[in-house]
C-alpha cells in the first residue's frame, strides 16, 4: 500500500500538478505570515523552518487528496 501510494505520488504528471500547488500556495502563505520579518532580513533558522513549512504542508495536502482520489 505505502508502495502504491509513493508511486502515484512520484508520477511526474502529478508531481507537476502537486509541486506547482505547493509553490503557488507557499509563496502566498510566506508572504502573508512571513513578508514583515522577510522584509527586515531578519532571517534565522526559525523562519526558514516556517518558510519550509509554508511550502510543505500544501505539498502534502495536495498528494493526499490526489491519493484519496486514485486509491
Amino acid at each position: 500500500m505505502r508502495r502504491n501510494a509513493f508511486n502515484v505520488c512520484c508520477r511526474w504528471e502529478h508531481l507537476k500538478a502537486t509541486g506547482g500547488v505547493a509553490l503557488l500556495m507557499g509563496t502566498w502563505l510566506t508572504l502573508v505570515n512571513q513578508a514583515d520579518v522577510i522584509a527586515t532580513h531578519d532571517l534565522d533558522i526559525v523562519l526558514v523552518l516556517k518558510v519550509a513549512v509554508n511550502y510543505l504542508t500544501p505539498f502534502v495536502v495536495s498528494n493526499v487528496g490526489l491519493l484519496a482520489r486514485k486509491m
